[in-house]
């Protein structure tokens, strides 16, 4: 196996995840490059994450007064360990273009429910992205739409 297939290889999975281990960009190699774009571009089901995993072996996140924590830790968790990088990566791409934060929507289920709407459509239609994102409930709380009303 060439040096420069590994190194096309890692440049790669650092551009459309979060890097690999030596024997990932091994196995990947042998696959080639268009078969692995094409992978990450339609990877097969991502398995739910397990919450009760994490709370088993990491319990003080779940505290109360650890919020930004909780959420913290769940998606890092996901983005480690996922088998869809690339959609791991655009879901954290477009968290930052559509910020919301437990510093303002103190529902940590809504954020959580969110993340997981970008990851749902975040490699999809925009128009169908910007749908969802204007009727998620983190958005409008964040967005101060929720104290909009008739006479205003």
């Amino acid at each position: 196996m060439a040096t420069q297939d590994i190194a096309l290889m890692a440049h790669l999975m650092r551009r459309a995840g979060f890097g690999a281990t030596r024997e990932e960009l091994e196995e990947l190699s042998t696959k080639g490059y268009e078969e692995v774009v094409e992978e990450l571009l339609d990877a097969e089901t991502q398995p739910g994450l397990n919450r009760f995993e994490l709370m088993r072996f990491h319990p003080w996140l779940w505290k109360p007064g650890t919020l930004p924590g909780m959420g913290s830790a769940e998606w890092l968790w996901f983005m480690v360990n996922t088998k869809r990088p690339l959609e791991e990566k655009m879901t954290l791409f477009w968290h930052q273009v559509f910020a919301t934060g437990v510093s303002k929507v103190d529902h940590y289920h809504e954020i959580s429910n969110m993340i997981n709407m970008l990851r749902e459509k975040g490699m999809g239609n925009y128009r169908d992205l910007l749908i969802e994102i204007s009727k998620n409930p983190a958005m409008i709380y964040w967005l101060d739409n929720n104290e909009n009303h008739a006479d205003a």
